[in-house]
């Protein structure tokens, strides 16, 4: 009997992880579905996913699930899905440096963390897959998302140095960079704004109050550039499972435009393209 190939995955509450958690295990990986709480891995549990907690902001829960990980599967690992991540809305000017830190050991060092862990285990059995899911915002830049948006542009960076750098020992590096897609991520960003964003006293007061319904309100409809999770899902499957897996996979028309734009356009072009988007 073959072993089925294996794949840790990060942030499986809902949204993208969900999606490529059910989809892998749908095509005969063996998944394991981490969450921040414990009370989605419960859930994921109860539908058949191994599942457990793995918060990117606590290292020790990171070192925790990995060798959880390892002591399933005696000391392997096929692939790692690095995908959890948070949003915190509000201009750059109005963002202290606590509401940065906070961002960037989810966004960025939990990333790192867990990758520089898995890495190890990757080289003593000779293969490995490592994708990393970014964002269009890790390629431009858009109004109110400062936060969000310098820490995908430094996991571009970090990512593009590893690819490099591991040419040569069997581990395959990926970047996934989704445009719209229908997550939860701006409801749980508001808990991050209302921490963070003093906006009531900010010199941007009165865009803030004309914004505020596209935070709290539901939307009204799909964004017209939108795709369902299961299109990142289909990217995924292309980095683990391809004998040639690209370096980066571009999701969404959105990303398509925003790619084009970047390496086309001057500077001062494309920033009129951004702030009329």
């Amino acid at each position: 009997m073959t072993t089925p190939r294996s794949v840790l995955i990060t942030g499986c509450s809902s949204g993208i992880g969900l999606d490529a958690a059910r989809s892998l295990a749908a095509r005969g990986w063996r998944v394991f579905a981490t969450c921040r709480q414990e009370a989605d891995c419960e859930r994921l549990r109860a539908e058949g996913l191994e599942s457990f907690r793995l918060d990117y902001a606590d290292e020790d829960s990171i070192a925790d699930a990995l060798a959880e990980v390892l002591a399933r599967t005696g000391g392997t690992l096929d692939a790692l899905y690095n995908n959890g991540a948070f949003a915190c809305p509000g201009a750059a000017e109005d963002l202290p440096r606590g509401a940065l830190r906070e961002i960037f050991e989810v966004n960025l060092f939990g990333y790192h963390d867990l990758t520089r862990r898995v890495i190890p285990v990757m080289r003593a059995q000779g293969h490995g897959r490592i994708v990393n899911c970014s964002s269009v915002l890790g390629l431009v830049g858009m109004r109110w998302r400062a936060a969000y948006v310098s820490t995908k542009f430094a996991l571009e960076g970090l990512t593009d140095v590893l690819r490099v750098e591991m040419r040569g020992t069997g581990i395959q590096i990926s970047l996934i960079e989704p445009g719209p897609i229908p997550t939860r991520i701006r409801e749980n960003s508001i808990p991050h704004f209302e921490k963070w964003i003093d906006w009531q006293n900010s010199p941007r007061v009165d865009e803030y109050r004309s914004l505020l319904h596209r935070l709290y309100e539901p939307k009204q409809g799909p964004d017209p550039f939108e795709l369902p999770c299961s299109a990142v899902t289909k990217k995924l499957i292309h980095a683990l499972e391809s004998r040639r897996p690209r370096g980066r996979y571009y999701v969404t028309n959105a990303t398509h435009l925003m790619g084009l734009a970047r390496r086309i356009l001057p500077t001062a072009a494309l920033d009129w393209l951004i702030a009329r988007s």
